[in-house]
């Protein structure tokens, strides 16, 4: 195999064409990417800073953060996890660092300081990269592919590997040449929620929370942040990446149901309650918080009880304080819509992996055709773990390719 073109210059492609480069010098390596941008999500990720990854180095743990795409990337992250990334990075003079949440920052806190290195990577290693570039067609010929360019112009070559996230024309080509596309769906957004007890609440973060979808299985724990329109945070961004296909399916309409404190189940928070009752008699029950939530979001779901909200904790009786416990344990909110993060959009959906082989992340169908990153039906949870999952594939797809 003498030449490499690799579509989409986004964190996916880019690793994959470097990689390639570096394990075989005699590979003619092409990155072709369609914007003026390249890698603009890494750029923007973690809110500039870049969340490069995540610290969980056992690929059986780190599988369960995927909700599609776990089974086929447990063989992958054998091959090239967290600990690689960190590994890769330090050999290249990038030092990382873990937050307590698991988080992985390059230490200079600036996406720039990644998007440095593999750029002075791709000079190094002579990687060509075209930006500006839009492709017409692609056809699989006598072990080779031809690539149609916009302008006329053709290219040929031996591999190419496929990596421009899930939405776009490109996914229309790959459906023509024959793949199955799992529809994609939005992944990783926020709940619009109008409820007058997170009015002028927005900033206000509970970082000890469980929500959960009523009528489903699923629930998420984590920190719930408070925002202009409605419900944001770990929390409900790992929610809703869970249950990506079906709210889809609801148009965005549901019910959840939010633990303010995940300390208790409401039958211990009504225990707990009537202890601090007796403790507390003297004080007022708007004032004095008896959980560990940000103060102005209690005094917001007290006052929400209008018979509760003026009272001192001493004339509380029985029924408020289980009241007291509903409303901190399972505090219902209607959601009408979401919102998603345009730059860091995250997608559920893409091709069928059922028609990819994850030893060399090579088409079932076509050889010499490759794919990695979001394009691919693969999604995670927030907190570095999509990006991993673009290092991975792309780092698999290299090596194959390079060998």
């Amino acid at each position: 195999m003498n030449s490499l073109v690799v579509i989409g210059g986004g964190a996916a492609g880019f690793f994959a064409a470097i990689n390639a480069a570096a394990l075989n010098p005699t590979l003619k390596v092409t990155i072709l990417e369609k914007s003026q941008h390249l890698l603009a999500k890494v750029k923007v990720s973690g809110g500039g800073r870049c969340n490069v990854t995540h610290e969980c180095f056992e690929p059986r743990e780190l599988i369960k953060n995927y909700p599609r795409g776990s089974k086929e990337l447990l063989g992958p992250f054998h091959s090239f996890q967290p600990a690689d990334m960190f590994e890769w990075l330090e050999q290249r003079g990038v030092s990382l660092k873990a937050e307590e949440d698991g988080r992985v920052f390059p230490v200079t806190d600036n996406s720039q300081t990644i998007i440095d290195c593999f750029m002075s990577e791709a000079t190094r290693l002579g990687v060509k990269i075209e930006t500006g570039v839009m492709i017409k067609s692609m056809d699989s010929q006598q072990n080779t592919w031809q690539i149609q360019l916009a302008d006329g112009n053709f290219i040929q070559t031996d591999a190419l590997l496929i990596a421009t996230g899930s939405g776009g024309t490109m996914m229309s080509m790959i459906r023509k040449l024959g793949h199955h596309i799992v529809d994609p769906v939005p992944s990783l957004f926020t709940f619009n929620i109008k409820d007058q007890r997170l009015d002028g609440l927005a900033g206000v973060s509970a970082t000890n929370c469980e929500v959960r979808i009523e009528g489903t299985k699923f629930q998420a724990s984590g920190p719930v942040l408070v925002t202009h329109w409605g419900l944001s945070g770990p929390g409900i961004l790992r929610l809703s990446a869970w249950a990506a296909r079906e709210l889809a399916t609801v148009n965005y309409d549901f019910n959840i149901r939010v633990n303010w404190d995940t300390r208790f189940s409401k039958e211990t928070c009504l225990d707990f309650l009537k202890e601090w009752k007796i403790e507390h008699s003297k004080n007022q029950v708007k004032t004095f918080s008896a959980v560990r939530i940000p103060h102005r979001l209690w005094v917001a779901l007290i006052e929400s009880l209008p018979k509760v909200s003026d009272l001192k904790w001493a004339d509380v009786s029985n029924k408020q304080l289980e009241l007291i416990a509903d409303i901190i344990c399972a505090s219902y909110f209607k959601v009408s819509g979401k919102s998603t993060f345009k730059d860091e959009f995250v997608t559920a959906g893409g091709i069928d992996l059922k028609e990819v082989d994850f030893k060399t992340m090579q088409s079932k169908l076509f050889p010499g055709l490759y794919f990695a990153g979001e394009i691919l039906d693969i999604d995670a949870i927030t907190g570095g773990f999509n990006f991993q999952a673009a290092w991975t594939t792309g780092m698999v797809a290299a090596r194959h390719i390079a060998s």
